[in-house]
């Protein structure tokens, strides 16, 4: 595979889970009567689910990070009035640690599209010294893993096209131990909301040498190439720079 590349120049910028829980909020109980006397029996809760999210994520280089944070964290205002909140700001690794990733949760993905292609943002990203053109994704992301990891952990997140969604998922899902084989654990599962075609996935890495040699095999290759996966993917290694984690966000 080869090291991650725009996909699309997207006129400028740039999760988080949402908690379904049960009717009550409160334990079930049952009673159970034995002779003359009754007793409440505690039901377990049933796992509370995580439902798909939408985020928007955006990719691009600096020229400084410590001068482009102050000037990304001054514009939180206007993305809040447009429905994007702040989630994840990442870093690439190695001599790739200005290309950052901001992951937002998003709430309208036409409010969002409407600001990428703003003035003003087009204005605060030359001044916060953003070079190039950004990769921009709209995502509908339809499986999370949610336990926490450390700062550090490196990310790997795969974007490719695929034939076919439901097939793709299919063969994806079979091939579960064979990534966590390789020290790969899944994170996000999903594709643009707009096109189910272009899929996007995000893992940790317990090693790098394990990793990026099974990302670079014959096997994963043959894999994809079965799973319908069209074209060369874009692969980002990085990681977390900074959280910022709603409560209401957590699965429970």
């Amino acid at each position: 595979m080869k090291q991650f590349k725009s996909l699309a120049a997207i006129p400028l910028l740039a999760a988080m889970f949402l908690i379904s829980c049960n009717n009550s909020g409160d334990e079930k109980k049952t009673e159970t009567t034995t002779g003359d006397s009754t007793t409440a029996t505690k039901t377990p809760e049933t796992p509370a689910a995580v439902k798909p999210w939408n985020s928007m994520v955006i990719i691009h280089k600096v020229a400084n990070y410590a001068k482009w944070l102050p000037a990304y964290e001054s514009h939180d205002s206007a993305r809040m009035a447009n429905g994007l909140h702040n989630y994840v700001l990442a870093r690439g690794l190695g001599n790739d640690s200005n290309t950052v990733m901001v992951a937002l949760k998003m709430d309208d993905a036409g409010k969002a599209k409407a600001m990428a292609g703003s003035a003003e943002l087009k204005e605060k990203m030359k001044a916060g010294g953003v070079m190039g053109m950004p990769t921009i994704y709209y995502e509908e992301n339809i499986v999370t893993d949610t336990p926490t990891l450390a700062a550090n952990t490196v990310r790997v997140m795969v974007t490719h096209k695929v034939k076919d969604w439901d097939a793709w998922k299919k063969e994806f899902d079979s091939h579960k131990q064979m990534r966590m084989d390789a020290g790969i654990t899944d994170r996000i599962v999903g594709h643009d909301v707009d096109d189910p075609h272009l899929v996007r996935i995000v893992f940790a890495v317990a090693d790098m040498a394990k990793a990026k040699a099974f990302m670079e095999s014959k096997e994963l290759k043959d894999k994809m190439a079965a799973a319908g996966v069209e074209g060369a993917p874009a692969v980002f290694y990085y990681t977390i720079a900074k959280k910022i984690l709603k409560p209401q966000y957590e699965k429970g």
